[in-house]
Order: structure tokens, then C-alpha cells, then sequence
């Protein structure tokens, strides 16, 4: 005896009815093999922009030990050789000794700047007096480089730490200042009437609308800085260091110590790609609501 549904459609022909059609989770096996996507082109479709980052880093170590061979010049070391003396550095302790010292005055200078650069931008952004009596110093400084300022920087404040953290902050202020200060700028000015209209003002559009409105541009302007405070220390240490990854790199140039150079050099620029990770990590952490991704590079 056939059983029958509710809708009296027996239950054989349902079967029946499912066998001829499977259904569109099986589309893609009755595909013909030409026309589907392999796992293999899928998995390398995925993984393709890490892919293409280990062949670039390949290339470019494959070019320079042909070139190191092609010149067989002891100015131009092999990747062998700069990877033999980082080796020995670790070793003997120095090259963490110098990581640690420009670190720190990297660290140092950029926080500084950042906390000087951002409410001052805040302040000659919304306030009309305020931007017009700093603005003419701010527009003469940032055009005279860090560079110049070495020899004056150790007759003000010697050759200790001072002199080489005040020039790595004077790289970075500027650019954060700049940033924010364009951020305030770019708010809609019908949102801030808006604002006003519904009675905010104050700190609380500082609070609500303003500083939120300008953030991603001052975080902007932080990595921007962050990447010149790694140049800046290598002449911050140029005059007057005994320790730091800049000393390293002109010390070992006066003594032709190219691989030492230049594995200093592969340093500094493998730790300024740690800080821009880390600082775009914690700008998707804890600053997602108000930086967006396209805004920090991701």
C-alpha cells in the first residue's frame, strides 16, 4: 500500500522526483570538469597577495646576489655575507644593544609628537586666531629639515639622549599637526549646524562630532610620521652616539664594513614594517568605529 502526503503526492514519486532533480547544492558536480574551478587555483586565489609577497622578497634576494656576484666588489656584499654578520652581531650582543637604543629614542620622539601634534592641529583647526598666529611658524618649520637642526640640537641640549629624541620629534609633530589640522577641515559644515541645531556645543561637539570626525585623519598622519622617525634616527645618531642602529650604519661605513652597514640598514627597515603593522593592528582594534579600513591601509 503507497503512502501519501498531505498534499496526496505519494511518497515513491517525491523520491522519484528527487533522484531526476538533485537539487542546486549539486549544480556544481553536474557541471562539465572544463568548467569547474579546480581546489588548487581556489586555494592559490586565496593565498595569492602572500604568494606574491614571498616571490617579490625572492626576486629582490636573487638580484642582489647576482649583482654582488657580477661586481665581486667587497662594497657590495653577497645576502650570505650580510646574513653572516647579523648572525654575529646577535652573537656578540650588539645588534640588540642598538635595536633597543633607537627603539626607545624612535618610541620616545613619536609619542611626543603625536601628543603635541594632535591637540595643536585640533586647536588651529577650529579656532580662527589660534591658526593664524601659529600658522607662519608651522609653515617655516616643516620645510626646514631635521637635518639642520643636528648641530644646533647638541649646542642646546648636549650630546645626550635630548638632542637626538627632540629631533625625531620635530620629524613627527609637524606631520601629525598638519593631518589633524586638514581633518578639522574636512568636516561637513552642515553637520556641525546640525549639531548646533539640536543644541551641541562646546566639548560635547568636540567630543561627539569634531574629534571623532578627525581621528582617522590624525592616525593617518601618525603612520606617515612614524615612517620618518625611523629615517630621522639615523641622523639623529649620525653626530655624537656611541650605541643605535643610525651609529651602526655610519660606523660601520667609515670602517667599509658594508655587510655590518647593510644588515643594520635590513634592520631599521624590517622594524619600521613592525611598527606600521603593529599600529595598524591596533587602529582595527581598538579605533574600528571611527577608522575605517580603507583609511589605515588594510
Amino acid at each position: 500500500m503507497t503512502m501519501t502526503s498531505r498534499a496526496g503526492i505519494s511518497v515513491d514519486r517525491l523520491e522519484a522526483a528527487a533522484r531526476r532533480d538533485p537539487g542546486p547544492a549539486d549544480v556544481g558536480d553536474a557541471l562539465p570538469p572544463a568548467q569547474r574551478k579546480p581546489a588548487s587555483r581556489a586555494l592559490l586565489a586565496r593565498h595569492s597577495p602572500w604568494i606574491l609577497t614571498m616571490l617579490s622578497v625572492a626576486a629582490g634576494v636573487v638580484v642582489w646576489a647576482i649583482a654582488s656576484r657580477t661586481l665581486d666588489s667587497p662594497l657590495f656584499p653577497s645576502p650570505l655575507r650580510i646574513a653572516q654578520a647579523l648572525i654575529e652581531s646577535i652573537g656578540n650582543g650588539t645588534l640588540l644593544a642598538d635595536i633597543a637604543v633607537s627603539v626607545r629614542r624612535i618610541a620616545i620622539g613619536f609619542v611626543l609628537g603625536c601628543l603635541v601634534g594632535v591637540p595643536l592641529g585640533l586647536a588651529m583647526g577650529l579656532f580662527p586666531l589660534v591658526r593664524a598666529f601659529c600658522d607662519p611658524v608651522v609653515q617655516f618649520l616643516r620645510f626646514v629639515p631635521p637635518i639642520a637642526w643636528l648641530i644646533p640640537a647638541i649646542m642646546w641640549f648636549g650630546i645626550g639622549e635630548t638632542s637626538k629624541i627632540a629631533i625625531i620629534f620635530y620629524m613627527t609633530v609637524f606631520l601629525v599637526l598638519l593631518n589633524t589640522m586638514t581633518g578639522v577641515a574636512a568636516i561637513p559644515r552642515n553637520q556641525l549646524r546640525s549639531a548646533e541645531n539640536y543644541g551641541v556645543s562646546g566639548w560635547q561637539l568636540f567630543a561627539w562630532i569634531v574629534f571623532p570626525a578627525t581621528l582617522s585623519y590624525s592616525v593617518a598622519g601618525a603612520r606617515i610620521a612614524m615612517g620618518n622617525s625611523f629615517a630621522a634616527v639615523v641622523g639623529a645618531e649620525l653626530i655624537a652616539a656611541n650605541a643605535g642602529l643610525g651609529y651602526r650604519i655610519v660606523d660601520s661605513g667609515q670602517w667599509m664594513a658594508m655587510d655590518q652597514m647593510f644588515g643594520a640598514m635590513l634592520v631599521l627597515g624590517l622594524l619600521g614594517i613592525a611598527a606600521d603593522r603593529l599600529a595598524r593592528l591596533l587602529a582595527t582594534r581598538f579605533l574600528r568605529h571611527y577608522v575605517h579600513a580603507d583609511d589605515h591601509g588594510d
